[in-house]
């Protein structure tokens, strides 16, 4: 279960996608998930689809890694299917109890489902492409206006390169603990599910001392390299960011898909058409 979990991993490549200016991902995926929340058709769902099935050809990143990172969502989306399929209102096709499926709730479940995966899908084509540190400092770039109303970026910046650094180290410190644990002759998949919630004690223990161990490190390696933050320095950068060619079509791309979505929503209606 835990090697399935890719949150926060990064496949190094060189394609298209790779070498998006980061700050141009932070947009796209911005305006790609909204396009999501917009998309309320079939043939809407299945343009996304495609589409984000294009991007992760593009990415050049095996598909089976996407879909295995879906694997520890599968009961939210098993219940979030449930609760829309028979608690949506309508017609009652088939009712028992207080239980009723209704049509709208077939379509309501069908299209949550799929909005669930693509989302998940299209943020890691994100997470996937792109290094913690490129990410952050993407990240910081475009929030940099707010420095001016002292709104502290840099310090949120450096939080989140420490936070997507440090999940698959956890991880990895998980699947180390769960091995050790089982050697020992501990049982995490048979049982009720307050047995296995119980089990889970020595392996929380070890792994909250060793993430709190970690972050005392982290804080003394940086006071001892005279980390101060912006409070009294301004940090520079060694990488610099620039807009491609490539960028801008990749935006004209989404904003095209963007207009077709709405276009399809709400048709416009031309005079003897």
């Amino acid at each position: 279960m835990i090697k399935d979990i890719t949150l926060g991993q990064f496949f190094p490549g060189n394609s298209i996608i790779h070498r998006l200016d980061p700050r141009m991902k932070i947009i796209l995926v911005m305006l790609y998930v909204v396009l999501l929340f917009v998309v309320n058709s079939a043939v809407g769902y299945a343009v996304m689809a495609v589409f984000t099935f294009a991007v992760i050809a593009l990415t050049k990143i095996p598909v089976k890694l996407y879909f295995r990172g879906l694997k520890p969502l599968l009961f939210i989306v098993v219940f979030t299917a449930i609760l829309n399929l028979f608690y949506s209102a309508g017609e009652p096709l088939v009712q028992f109890w207080i239980f009723k499926i209704t049509l709208n709730g077939i379509r309501t479940a069908i299209f949550m489902v799929l909005r669930i995966l693509l989302l998940v899908l299209g943020t890691s084509i994100l997470s996937y492409t792109t290094s913690p540190i490129v990410l952050t400092g993407g990240l910081e770039r475009l929030l940099s206006p707010l420095a001016k109303i002292k709104v502290p970026v840099q310090e949120f910046s450096m939080m989140m390169t420490i936070a997507l650094r440090f999940i698959p180290t956890l991880l990895e410190e998980t699947d180390k603990i769960m091995n050790a644990q089982k050697a020992r002759g501990a049982d995490f998949e048979t049982g009720s599910l307050i047995q296995r919630a119980k089990a889970l004690t020595p392996i929380l223990i070890p792994l909250f001392v060793s993430a709190f161990r970690r972050a005392d490190e982290l804080a003394v390696a940086m006071e001892c390299r005279g980390y101060t933050g912006t409070s009294t320095v301004k940090r520079t950068h060694l990488t610099q960011y620039k807009l491609h060619g490539y960028d801008f079509i990749a935006l004209a791309v989404l904003v095209i898909v963007f207009v077709l979505m709405i276009f399809m929503l709400n048709p416009i209606k031309i005079y003897g058409f």
